[in-house]
């Protein structure tokens, strides 16, 4: 599978969409068995997911963002909350300077907490971003899929994770999910402690519940998800 979109400028002239959709991952640590690129894969895989299924914009994915409580492990790579708020802002000038004045935000890592900031202040004089998937978004597919662990139990390199990757790029999916397991408990100062405080391994979460089966049923709860946010928009006519 091709991660990055392969449309040409033509196709985009043809199709003429209203709404753009960025990718947004990271490049952090998700244990043993999952690459770096986890999270940017997993939005990218959305992102061609909706691509598939509604006439939108797929932009190739920002692929640093801000994985500061991951600082411990090694590979971990991270910008600042002003560097990911100002790369979205510029893509957002770019964008409206070619027509399209709608953003739909894909985001593949919980700790880019900025990116609801960025929609907040995008929307003050009317719609025009969006950010995919929310907490419903995912609640509403865990609950298709039938996974076994929630999102709390479930945060890091578990079970969701796992299962998406696995019917799209099982090529990334090393050995070791099976044993991987480990319910991190209560996590009340992430922000101050870190991963580390958590977990030795880098895992939260119930990775050897993961199916292939399940990424499919989640992804498809996701793109059936994606229309309320282009309701939202006013671009579903």
């Amino acid at each position: 599978m091709n991660l990055l979109p392969t449309a040409t400028s033509t196709d985009v002239q043809d199709q003429q969409p209203r709404v753009a959709v960025l990718p947004v991952g990271s490049f952090e640590q998700h244990g043993r068995y999952l690459p770096l690129i986890t999270d940017t894969a997993i939005a990218c895989i959305i992102g061609q997911e909706i691509a598939s299924a509604y006439p939108v914009h797929l932009l190739p994915p920002i692929t640093m963002s801000c994985s500061h409580e991951h600082a411990a492990f090694p590979g971990t790579v991270s910008i600042s909350a002003k560097t990911l708020y100002a790369m979205i802002d510029d893509i957002r000038g770019s964008l409206a300077r070619s027509g399209i004045t709608k953003l739909v935000i894909v985001n593949g890592h919980g700790g880019n907490y900025v990116l609801s900031n960025i929609v907040q202040e995008a929307n003050v004089d009317g719609p025009v971003v969006s950010l995919f998937p929310l907490s419903a978004d995912w609640d509403r597919a865990r609950d298709h899929a039938d996974l076994i662990s929630d999102r709390h139990a479930d945060m890091h390199a578990g079970e969701i994770e796992t299962s998406i990757l696995l019917p799209a790029v099982p090529e990334l999916v090393r050995d070791g999910n099976a044993n991987a397991d480990h319910d991190g408990g209560p996590r009340p100062f992430l922000l101050v402690q870190g991963m580390r405080a958590y977990t030795a391994s880098g895992v939260i979460g119930f990775p050897s519940f993961a199916t292939a089966g399940k990424g499919k049923a989640v992804l498809a709860s996701l793109t059936g998800s994606f229309a309320g946010h282009l309701e939202a928009l006013g671009t579903n006519d």
